[in-house]
């Protein structure tokens, strides 16, 4: 997963940037509102889809792109924007 091709870059990018955009403009769940903050969780989502694999597991093998699994890229972009959010929350109050 550390030396990963671009296609893997591009499937990350959309999947975080899916996820952020469910996240951020269909719930409103976010810090503060505005692109920045969104941007901000696109870069953590990716971070969150690329680790969604090593950390959940290596599920389905039709629905994976070399050792990219959608599904738990997936559940780590939501996870780590979750995350990233709460954190930010409770330090700001």
């Amino acid at each position: 997963m550390i030396g990963i091709d671009f296609i893997g870059f591009i499937i990350l990018l959309i999947i975080s940037v899916v996820v952020t955009a469910i996240l951020h403009f269909g719930f409103k769940y976010y810090v503060i509102p505005g692109w920045w903050s969104f941007i901000s969780k696109v870069i953590v989502g990716w971070i969150g889809a690329w680790l969604g694999s090593p950390v959940f597991g290596y599920w389905f093998e039709g629905l994976a792109y070399q050792k990219i699994y959608i599904i738990p890229a997936i559940l780590g972009a939501i996870a780590a924007n979750i995350l990233v959010v709460d954190i930010c929350k409770t330090l700001k109050s």
